[in-house]
């Protein structure tokens, strides 16, 4: 069970907003603002490279939380400044050749789309999108159909930007692995929020941030490769953290997932990361998971019992992501109302899925995410601020 007061005595922001903005970047735990500022005022003491050599430790912490978070090896993981740059760095070292094909899905977010289409554009592969089942997630079914010898990626988003749905990971490996395609799991919403073991998932590589439910600093983000596909892959990008350079006109890649990093990184939040990831796993994320999955239930179920809103979450399992519209008023609008009652919310645009918001009709939507440290109460207060907020 998790202990609500002390997760909210331990979050300083409880005390000043109701903020369901979670999937957006949550607010830090005091434990985690320690790290971050800790080191700053050491760097401030002593200079920058000797703060890092004396907080090695708790810098490089980052490494093996990380690969306990996902069931990984230390060696196979790259500290990076966010999920898309993690994302990109793994998807453009794929050697995509003209007529190769890219499997993924219908709600897949938009920088990963706007990568696929350039490289669609560059190289000439194509992309297909797998459709959904009848739950709105991905059909796994359709997904086995469309495999064939020209496939040579599946990148699926786990938790899409635009509501609750959770998609079949774990089938969809299966998949991959029958076949023997590398897969790439987007797992930027679902990372702190459920578990995630990348054996279970049967995923290739994995992209995650460190600013929304790990609640880390923002900057922050992951990459897992696994080590059978590390060995095949040249990183678009290389510098002296990537590379040794080893005679004057040869360069050797490091044999680990570091190849995947730049040299130059952000030391205070990299050690902030660290804790955050080391703080989630002391709660347990398969607790956390419960909790969070159970008040994003209740929301939605309060949310529908107001007859001028409606939820708009697809999918068989769905998460603590709640995304809704309300009868005549701008998702903008919404916000800014909510904002002005301390309510913290965001708008998932129509652009940021956009072959997702055609398929379904849907506009621009208001997007609540609930965490652990949230309460029932303020479940029960977002519900009422948002009737007020439909009648402003």
């Amino acid at each position: 069970m998790i202990d609500v007061e002390r997760a909210r005595a331990e979050t300083p922001g409880c005390e000043h907003v109701l903020h369901l903005n979670n999937a957006g970047s949550s607010l830090m735990p005091k434990p985690v603002l320690d790290a971050v500022v800790g080191h700053l005022e050491l760097e401030a003491r002593t200079g920058g490279y000797e703060a890092h050599e004396a907080n090695e430790e708790a810098i490089d912490r980052f490494y093996g939380a990380t690969a306990e978070l996902i069931g990984a090896r230390p060696s196979e993981i790259a500290f990076c400044s966010s999920a898309t740059r993690a994302w990109d760095l793994a998807f453009y070292a794929f050697p995509f050749e003209r007529g190769d094909r890219i499997l993924t899905s219908v709600a897949d977010y938009i920088s990963n789309y706007i990568a696929y289409i350039q490289v669609a554009q560059r190289v000439g592969v194509e992309v297909v999108t797998v459709p959904n089942d009848e739950s709105g997630q991905v059909s796994v079914e359709a997904l086995r159909e469309l495999v064939d010898e020209r496939v040579k990626l599946i990148a699926v988003t786990h938790v899409p930007t635009n509501g609750g749905l959770v998609n079949p990971v774990a089938a969809i490996g299966s998949v991959a692995r029958a076949a023997g395609i590398p897969y790439l799991v987007d797992a930027c919403q679902s990372a702190g929020q459920l578990p995630l073991d990348v054996d279970a998932i049967g995923c290739d590589a994995l992209s995650a941030t460190g600013r929304k439910y790990l609640r880390g600093p923002r900057g922050t983000g992951f990459l897992y490769v696994r080590s059978g596909l590390l060995e095949r892959l040249e990183p678009p990008l290389l510098d002296m953290r990537a590379a040794d350079w080893v005679a004057p006109d040869r360069y050797e890649l490091r044999p680990d997932g570091r190849r995947f990093e730049e040299w130059e990184q952000d030391c205070a939040a990299k050690a902030g990361l660290a804790r955050a990831i080391d703080y989630a796993l002391e709660w347990g994320v398969g607790e956390i998971w419960e909790r969070v999955r159970g008040l994003g239930e209740r929301l939605r179920t309060g949310l529908d019992g107001l007859e001028f809103v409606t939820t708009r979450d697809a999918g068989a399992e769905r998460c603590g992501i709640v995304t809704f519209e309300v009868a005549g008023v701008d998702a903008d609008d919404v916000k800014q109302r909510l904002a002005r009652q301390s309510v913290n919310v965001t708008v998932s645009a129509t652009s940021s899925a956009v072959i997702d918001s055609l398929e379904r009709g849907l506009p621009d939507l208001v997007r609540a995410s609930v965490h652990y440290f949230n309460t029932e109460d303020e479940l029960d207060r977002a519900c009422e601020s948002v009737r007020i907020a439909a009648r402003c």
